[in-house]
């Protein structure tokens, strides 16, 4: 079996932080173009002959970013996965991803594939996780070398570097080293890379190399993708969170309305005299009712996100310190919530309605698009002289507006339920890029804190945006906005980035 190359990619949830965790309401997240990479092949060419290998078979895990290998034994029995050697902590992510996938085949596969299955397996697992650098903060590297604090400097970084620890933890001395992340759903997006490899290494699916999310014929494998992806990524964070993450990274950007958390059972997986296969079976028949629709950035957008280097915030608590205020509080939360998801539901529809009116009046779009990206925002209802010029101004100010009203009452409820959602320091600076030319949107993605900020801008207008942040020692990561979810790749990236370094020196 040649070996079998995976990407999924990151996240920003642009509106629906909280929310999202409770049906029906829904969040916009946009996919990125930070890609998680799973690279499988045989671990060994020939099946070993001994009797006791039959029962058991191998699984190596390298992440070379991080000078990690962890070897493991899988009982092709009961699907139990124990570690022979690891050079530091698991990795409970890809572990429950294999434990999964593999369970996954047995319980889709007749008796004849179930055999060719336990062959390929006896060959063992060589599995290789890559994250795109855009994942990890190399903020503070890129101060301790004096450079500047700028997106050329991130690109002249050498792809898929080695990842810096945050040394200083929250208590000092005896805290574990915590990889610095910049917030874009890397657990998710390396769950799903991994279970789609896996799954279509082992043949339960056959994944799509196309990038154009709008040709994809392959909606039932993905489904598949995403079922077992969700519950390896559930039970690993020991939670069943809202999801949207792995949503994303297995279908690209979209309006995501969440799963009801009873589809994952944790008490159905942790009843161990139920034989796995049976468990997943159950899980993947089950009745997954989440919401996805595609969505994207109208044209002519681009999507910024900023690094401000401010400490770093933890979601999990944040989210239980908004639940506690909710129960403390119901009627005022349920206000700020109502008001919160119509704020929400105004943004959607204005973005949506300029997809439309780019789509039915171009020229007219183009033409405001690019004059109001030289121009504060005050200024762009002068230019609305025609009326097809009109109706764009008028939802790109609508959009701007219902941003600001989802600012103001996510600014409340932090305020409320004591938690940093939009500190001081992130207000100052969303106001400040908010009064810039050509910018849309500004907000704090996610659930809010001082990890990131993100911006919309218009035209040309992100690199004065890039050049103003980086002067008020905010670091503009490489991220755009890219809307294709899941897919096979052609290689191993590491060898396409070595191709494309020696093509450009041949160019030059």
């Amino acid at each position: 079996m040649a070996e079998v190359v995976t990407s999924a990619p990151g996240k920003v949830l642009i509106t629906g932080g909280y929310l999202i965790l409770e049906r029906p309401n829904s969040g916009l997240v946009l996919s990125t173009n930070a890609r998680f990479y799973a690279i499988i092949k045989p671990l060994h060419h020939e099946i070993k002959s001994d009797s006791w290998a039959w029962a058991w078979t191998d699984v190596r895990l390298t992440s070379p970013q991080l000078s990690r290998e962890a070897l493991y034994k899988l009982a092709l029995k009961n699907l139990d996965i124990q570690t022979v050697s690891s050079s530091e902590t698991r990795n409970p992510f890809v572990e429950y991803a294999v434990q999964y996938s593999v369970a996954a085949a047995y319980a889709t596969f007749d008796q004849s594939k179930k055999e060719v299955l336990h062959k390929l397996l006896l060959q063992g697992l060589d599995i290789t996780i890559l994250g795109s650098n855009d994942f990890y903060s190399y903020r503070n590297e890129i101060e301790r070398r004096g450079l500047p604090l700028t997106p050329e400097t991130l690109a002249s970084l050498p792809p898929f570097s080695s990842i810096t620890f945050n040394a200083d933890g929250a208590d000092g001395a005896n805290c574990k080293p915590e990889v610095a992340k910049t917030g874009l759903g890397s657990s998710a997006a390396m769950t799903t890379a991994v279970v789609a490899a896996l799954l279509h290494y082992l043949d339960v699916v056959k994944l799509s190399s196309s990038k154009d999310y709008r040709e994809r014929k392959d909606v039932a494998d993905l489904d598949m993708v995403h079922k077992i992806a969700q519950t390896a990524h559930c039970i690993a964070q020991g939670k069943v969170g809202s999801g949207f993450d792995v949503s994303s990274a297995v279908y690209g950007s979209q309006r995501y309305v969440r799963f009801s958390p009873e589809v994952i059972s944790s008490t159905q997986i942790a009843d161990k005299t139920v034989p796995l296969p049976d468990v997943l079976n159950e899980i993947v028949r089950g009745k997954w009712d989440h919401d996805t629709i595609g969505f994207s950035l109208p044209p002519l957008m681009t999507l910024l996100l900023g690094e401000p280097g401010t400490g770093g915030s933890s979601t999990p608590s944040m989210v239980g310190a908004v639940k506690k205020w909710q129960k403390s509080d119901p009627q005022k939360s349920l206000d700020t919530w109502r008001k919160l998801s119509e704020a929400n539901s105004a943004l959607e529809m204005q973005l949506n309605l300029l997809s439309k009116l780019a789509k039915e009046q171009w020229n007219a779009y183009k033409s405001v698009i690019e004059s109001c990206s030289i121009l504060r925002s005050d200024k762009w209802i002068e230019l609305s002289s025609e009326p097809n010029k009109e109706a764009v101004i008028k939802a790109l100010l609508g959009a701007k507006d219902a941003m600001l009203r989802i600012r103001y009452h996510m600014r409340l409820m932090g305020e409320s339920a004591g938690v940093p959602i939009e500190p001081e320091s992130q207000t100052q600076l969303l106001d400040g890029t908010l009064n810039l030319e050509g910018v849309l949107l500004a907000g704090v993605p996610g659930a809010g804190g001082f990890d990131a900020v993100f911006a919309v801008c218009l035209g040309n207008s992100s690199c004065n945006v890039t050049k103003i942040w980086s002067s008020h020692n905010v670091l503009a990561l490489l991220v755009k906005e890219d809307p294709c979810g899941v897919c096979l790749e052609s290689a191993d990236p590491r060898t396409y980035e070595i191709t494309s370094a020696v093509s450009s020196i041949n160019i030059e």
